[in-house]
């Protein structure tokens, strides 16, 4: 197991020094803007943020990713160790940690409203692009469209509900 984890910066690395480097570097405003965790904000110290580390697991990987990701400035990975914890995560040999990333509250703020407004437009552009072509369409549309004649065509040979309002069962 140490063999698969030379190469990650977190191998090894108590919370308590993670997170001492984070709050020397930036302090609890950034790190609250940057992370959204109550823990920097309300009354923080180091004891009280590694108790509520301690106790939950999402909010230790968000403080580990961007442990990874904005302070060590390490290369974001593949889809699949996305999937892994960050403490799982490993890096290709070589490959060493960067300058921190300089981070104000201002700059924290304009990329939470571009990342908004990114996956606002992705949502609106229903983002799933389509393999095919855009001339062709995709099989689970044309299985969608022929489904809808389908249903539509059976509705045709029932009779149509009840309109009196004493009999709910229609018949």
């Amino acid at each position: 197991m140490v063999e698969l984890q030379r190469n990650n910066p977190l191998h090894g690395l108590k919370s308590e020094t993670m997170v001492a480097e984070l709050v020397d570097f930036y302090d609890w405003k950034i790190l609250y803007a940057a992370l959204r965790l109550e823990c920097f904000n309300n009354n923080p110290s180091l004891e009280s943020c590694l108790k509520f580390l301690k106790k939950t697991e999402w909010a230790r990987e968000r403080v580990e990713s961007f442990y990874l990701y904005r302070f060590k400035s390490m290369p974001k990975g593949s889809a699949a160790q996305f999937e892994l914890k960050p403490r799982e995560r490993g890096f290709a040999g070589g490959i060493v940690p960067r300058k921190p990333q300089e981070l104000t509250v201002e700059l924290i703020a304009e990329m939470r409203e571009k990342a908004t407004a990114d996956y606002e437009e992705m949502k609106r552009n229903n983002s799933r692009p389509n393999k095919y072509g855009k001339d062709k369409p995709r099989a689970q549309d044309n299985y969608a469209q022929n489904n809808h004649a389908q249903n539509k065509s059976r509705n045709k040979n029932r009779p149509a509900p009840s309109q009196d309002p004493s009999n709910p069962w229609g018949k």
